[in-house]
């Protein structure tokens, strides 16, 4: 089994519900996650557009990478993803940023994401699963390459025990989220 970290946004509608569902859904068709923080962050590429809340969540799975993409674009459809165009707005986003220690390069699949480096909107989350995880491709800890990055307005939503709260009372996760605290 690897494990696997995914990042997730949201910049349409109901956001902290977007992400919920997609946590929901991803836990069904994937296994048990663990969720981080959900951080507001400021688009990148097509910046006319709501501002975005992102998480990153980690699962151990025995599905590929191939497998795991197939699941999480049918998961972005069913919370009503429309693609339109790069970087358009989008009720929910799924990328896988790490899958064990893979590196890949296949389409539809890159494992690490190609630009997990350059975005602190993926990084933040993904550090608070332990700052000293290391990217597969560069060597470096999520931690290193943070600090790398100017620092950005990011100001977290709902925190992770909150999070959680809200997912293990609306029934549909209990038990399947824990805490990475």
């Amino acid at each position: 089994m690897s494990h696997v970290y995914l990042g997730l946004g949201s910049n349409l509608g109901d956001k902290v519900d977007n992400l919920t569902r997609g946590v929901t859904l991803i836990s069904e068709r994937l296994g048990a996650v663990e969720v981080s923080s959900i951080y507001e962050t400021t688009p990148v590429g097509f910046s006319t557009q709501p501002g975005f809340f992102n998480a990153a969540c980690r699962l151990r799975t025995r599905a590929n990478p191939f497998e795991v993409m197939d699941a999480i674009r049918k998961i972005e459809a069913a919370v009503g993803r429309h693609r339109t165009f790069v970087n358009a707005p989008r009720t929910l986003d799924v990328d896988i940023l790490v899958f064990g220690s893979l590196v890949i390069d296949t389409p539809p699949v890159a494992v690490p994401h190609p630009r997990l480096a350059e975005r602190s909107f993926a990084l933040a989350p993904l550090a608070e699963f332990g700052p000293s995880l290391v990217h597969p491709g560069l060597g470096l800890s999520i931690a290193e390459l943070l600090s790398r990055l100017p620092d950005e307005p990011r100001r977290i939503v709902m925190t992770l025990r909150a999070w959680n709260q809200s997912l293990i009372e609306g029934g549909s996760m209990l038990g399947m989220v824990s805490s990475i605290a």
